[in-house]
């Protein structure tokens, strides 16, 4: 009998581009893009025969958190943070599928300086609401893995690049100083999804991210000038109410960071900071 199939959803994006490399070489994985499959609109979703998948991977969300704050805005993420999440869950209740959905730092107020997995909802805007929301959905999945992330930075538009594209050109910016997490890669993420699939771990919510000292952006934006090459003194430190000042901005978690305790105990163990930030700068 053929092995059952994992469907990735949101396979162009920057996570489902590595959950294609993690899968490589995988026959049994099935990669859909938003072209394939519309999580804004469940109506006209593909017919599947669901006996025949063990897993889905939620890899694709509403991340436009700044435009989650318009009347349009809203509607869009609710509409597939909340809507899309929900029928994928009655899908996953119906067939005994493990529903795997990726959460983010911004269902809490980042008032703890540590996130634990168990720690309750607060979250400031629209867009945390959405993700609060969707783990509430998934939470009820008799088979789920919640995995909780923060700062994601993969193959796509993220701030890595733009502060190595900053340092090139010789541009000194103003970074936020007083909003402190960790970077996560999508390598270690994809790898980490895997890991949980692979390994049978117990089914629940885990924090992911890369290990190391929590940063603020602006000290990942010196060491990013450093490393190409340039005086991190270019880099200016300002707080999050003097950046965003007379913009039209969602609020922000001042702490972001994870305690990784749980899903290192299954066995995972997420690369260093430095060593993912070097290798993607190609230092």
């Amino acid at each position: 009998m053929a092995p059952k199939k994992i469907l990735v959803l949101g396979a162009d994006g920057q996570l489902g581009r590595a959950l294609r490399e993690a899968y490589a070489g995988a026959r049994q994985v099935e990669f859909a893009t938003r072209a394939d499959v519309d999580l804004a609109s469940p109506d006209s979703w593909p017919v599947r025969n669901w006996r025949n998948y063990s897993a889905i991977i939620n890899a694709a969300a509403y991340t436009a958190v700044d435009t989650a704050e318009t009347d349009q805005g809203r509607r869009d993420a609710w509409a597939v943070n909340v809507s899309a999440v929900t029928a994928l869950a009655k899908v996953a209740a119906a067939h005994g599928i493990t529903l795997v959905h990726v959460s983010s730092d911004y269902v809490f107020d980042g008032t703890e300086p540590l996130h634990r997995e168990e720690e309750p909802f607060s979250p400031l805007g629209v867009y945390g609401q959405t993700k609060s929301a969707g783990d509430a959905v998934v939470s009820v999945v008799p088979q789920h893995y919640i995995v909780r992330t923060s700062w994601v930075v993969g193959d796509g538009g993220n701030f890595v690049r733009t502060m190595a594209s900053l340092a090139e050109r010789g541009i000194s910016p103003s970074v936020v100083e007083d909003q402190v997490g960790r970077l996560t890669f999508t390598e270690d993420l994809a790898a980490g999804i895997r890991h949980l699939l692979d390994a049978g771990a117990p089914y629940g919510t885990y924090n992911l991210s890369n290990t190391g000292d929590p940063q603020s952006w602006a000290a990942i934006a010196r060491r990013i000038y450093q490393l190409g090459g340039r005086d991190a003194g270019e880099v200016a430190g300002v707080s999050t109410a003097d950046y965003f000042a007379g913009k039209e901005a969602a609020p922000r978690p001042l702490h972001s960071s994870f305690d990784l305790s749980k899903i290192e105990a299954t066995g995972f163990s997420p690369a260093p900071i430095e060593e993912r930030l070097k290798a993607y700068l190609g230092k």
